[in-house]
């Protein structure tokens, strides 16, 4: 099964641009959503660190997540729910990071001085995955597979 579902999983990744933090901290429970890109199944985001969700990673950085689209009919929802790691990025991690954003948002690429300004002032994150499910209602209502994430790409 998971040689079926680990692909159509990382497409969706690929196809997405947009997931959402579950996070915890001293303040409770929050939610954000932030762009992100993907090599494999690790993901890549950024944000500013005085932020609510960035403050609770820091304090708990076991997060949960999830990738989806607004759908208005039930069978037609698809998406990715994970839990998992997050660390912030510095040195060849951090250029790493910022490199596939510039790939997969090419806006970047072209000047904008609001932009490279907000840029130098964030944080980047990598969230690592321990468990990651791929939600298919197409197959049944609440239909998700868990992939195997110790498979080599």
């Amino acid at each position: 099964m998971n040689e079926v579902v680990r692909p159509l999983a990382l497409a969706y990744l690929q196809t997405h641009h947009v997931i959402t933090l579950a996070t915890q901290g001293d303040d409770g429970v929050w939610a954000a959503a932030v762009f992100y890109v993907n090599d494999d199944f690790t993901l890549y985001f950024l944000s500013a660190g005085h932020t609510r969700h960035a403050r609770n990673m820091l304090a708990q950085p076991h997060v949960a997540a999830a990738i989806q689209e607004d759908y208005a009919d039930w069978p037609a929802i698809r998406g990715i729910q994970l839990e998992g790691d997050v660390r912030v990025l510095g040195g060849e991690a951090r250029d790493t990071a910022v490199s596939l954003y510039h790939r997969k948002y090419p806006f970047l690429n072209q000047t904008n001085p609001q932009i490279e300004a907000a840029l130098t002032q964030v944080n980047w994150y990598q969230l690592t995955p321990t468990r990651l499910y791929f939600i298919d209602n197409s197959k049944g209502l609440g239909h998700r597979d868990e992939v195997n994430l110790t498979l080599s790409k």
